[in-house]
């Protein structure tokens, strides 16, 4: 079946919720960093696969940005949407919410960016459709990511860079 050239950004839209638990958290009682971030990357993966309806691999995270620390007892929300697509490559947004549970008071505990790259039955980047915005926020968005998308290719000069230096000077 072939897919569609083009499909609502909406349809990608993947929504997680954990409860923090002592487990979950550092010696300040604040969910681990790495624990979010796997969190992310999961969330992520899903709206990826959902645009492309093939197996994905995450190809970077731009950034992961902790704005308030999650606390134990606290939920943590995350919401992913693809924002963009190249031709097998995938912009992912993640806006992380935490919530206290006992007062309902939520607010924006972190921010990110990913890029995922869709793979064929033979292991090789394969095409996927196009996304397109309809909400206000959905469009900001979308009108932004070229703007990301030219420091992410800038950034991976500069990885390349280290990678041949470090190739040659280990410590």
């Amino acid at each position: 079946m072939e897919q569609p050239k083009k499909k609502p950004m909406k349809e990608t839209l993947t929504i997680k919720t954990s409860h923090v638990f002592p487990p979950d958290a550092n010696h300040l009682g604040t969910l681990f960093g790495g624990k979010l971030m796997a969190y992310i990357d999961d969330v992520a993966s899903i709206a990826a696969i959902k645009l492309a309806r093939n197996p994905v691999v995450t190809a970077s995270t731009d950034s992961v940005d902790f704005i308030k620390p999650i606390k134990i007892g606290d939920s943590v929300t995350l919401e992913a949407i693809v924002t963009w697509t190249g031709h097998s490559s995938m912009e992912v947004f993640v806006k992380v919410i935490a919530e206290q549970l006992l007062t309902g008071k939520k607010s924006v505990a972190a921010l990110s960016f990913l890029t995922f790259v869709a793979l064929g039955a033979d292991g090789k980047p394969t095409a996927i459709p196009d996304v397109y915005p309809e909400t206000d926020e959905e469009k900001w968005l979308h009108q932004t990511a070229s703007r990301r998308a030219a420091h992410r290719k800038s950034r991976k000069q500069e990885s390349k860079d280290l990678v041949a230096f470090f190739s040659h000077n280990f410590i």
